[in-house]
């Protein structure tokens, strides 16, 4: 099942400086990742450890969900083909993918995980 959150929507809340509650933080299993969407955008919420990441759920190699992966060594690893991509940048850590993921920012308040699909830039 996929948490669906968009700013001032259904099942979604107002932004707070960008960002948007997705979940609860005992929604993700530990060292595990939970599919939620974000404006329309599939977006993976990653535990690894005591950190929480946030980055597109759609393998650029594949296009399969990234969430249904293993998360081990800082990395999530698509269940279809095995690229992994390292949670903190998107990058692919080894084949077939050879393309990154986005990440988003994320943060954790009261128990509760927020995204911003903004850039840096």
């Amino acid at each position: 099942m996929t948490h669906t959150a968009k700013p001032g929507g259904p099942g979604g809340s107002s932004p707070q400086n960008g960002y948007v509650k997705v979940c609860a933080l005992d929604d993700v299993p530990a060292d595990g990742a939970l599919a939620v969407e974000v404006d329309d955008t599939p977006v993976a919420i990653a535990r690894s450890g005591e950190d929480v990441y946030a980055l597109n759920d759609i393998c650029s190699h594949a296009e399969v969900s990234l969430s249904e992966g293993e998360i081990y060594d800082g990395t999530i690893e698509c269940w279809l083909h095995g690229s992994c991509f390292d949670l903190r940048t998107g990058k692919p850590t080894n084949p077939p993918a050879t393309q990154p993921v986005a990440t988003y920012k994320v943060k954790v308040e009261d128990g509760d995980v927020y995204v911003s699909l903004a850039s840096d830039d």
